[in-house]
């Protein structure tokens, strides 16, 4: 700012470009040149109208190409300490001066996507991580369960087509519920599974839509429970059983 005429600053600090001390004084020279402050703003209002133009929806195999890509990138390095701005142009002119900020505003747009594209991703991978790491803990926890030396095995037909079998444990203080052919359910209803205590229905856990087979740990202990009740529930579950049960299978 000592030896860069402030009139050419003017797409830099639009931008954002400008370092945090060099900003606060344009924005201080901005207050006293009406000039300077007209074009800001109309910079400003072109970025966003570019960024409107070039958004578009990724193609289908952009997320999977990068998602791929993420392990094989290197980190960028760090920004040097000090920075050196150079003047986008000289003082701007209204009639041909804007072809060059149009340029400057459009990579801007361009990075600032390409960066939201990379974050999302992360995202996504953390997500598919965390999903595979659960998946991972509920499999030990299904093959303790089958292995414990009191697991109990049962298995019934359920109303409608399709099997379960419950595996129990009052050792390990768990019940699994393993299912086979089981038909999709009309209206978005799905399977609620039900801990039978002394007459009363305590829910225990929905099983996952879209899937025909699986097996999946009930919520809560089998302790105190005469049976395992697996009903058709409205979408989201139910406090307690809205229909008669499609199978009872005692514990």
């Amino acid at each position: 700012m000592n030896t860069v005429d402030p009139h050419t600053l003017t797409g830099a600090y639009a931008l954002g470009a400008l370092p945090e001390h060099e900003a606060a004084r344009f924005a201080r020279h901005l207050a006293r040149c009406p000039a300077c402050d007209l074009e800001v703003r109309e910079l400003q209002e072109t970025a966003a109208r570019l960024a409107l133009a070039v958004a578009e929806v990724p193609p289908a195999g952009l997320r999977t190409r990068v998602l791929a890509a993420l392990p094989d990138v290197r980190q960028l390095p760090p920004a040097p300490h000090r920075a050196t701005v150079i003047p986008l142009r000289p003082r701007p002119r209204r009639n041909n001066g804007g072809l060059p900020y149009l340029a400057a505003v459009a990579c801007l747009v361009v990075a600032v996507a390409a960066g939201g594209l990379a974050a999302r991703a992360q995202h996504e991978a953390d997500r598919q991580r965390d999903r595979s790491t659960r998946a991972e803990q509920q499999a030990a926890v299904l093959n303790a369960l089958m292995a414990a030396p009191d697991a109990t095995f049962r298995t019934t037909a359920l109303k409608g087509g399709g099997s379960g079998t419950v595996v129990a444990s009052e050792q390990q203080g768990r019940t699994a519920f393993v299912y086979h052919g089981l038909p999709a359910l009309p209206d978005g209803r799905v399977y609620q599974l039900w801990y039978s205590r002394a007459g009363s229905m305590l829910p225990a856990g929905l099983v996952g839509t879209g899937r025909a087979g699986g097996a999946m740990l009930l919520t809560g202990t089998p302790r105190g429970a005469d049976g395992v009740g697996v009903t058709a529930e409205p979408r989201g579950g139910s406090s307690r059983p809205t229909s008669p049960p499609l199978a009872l299978v005692p514990l």
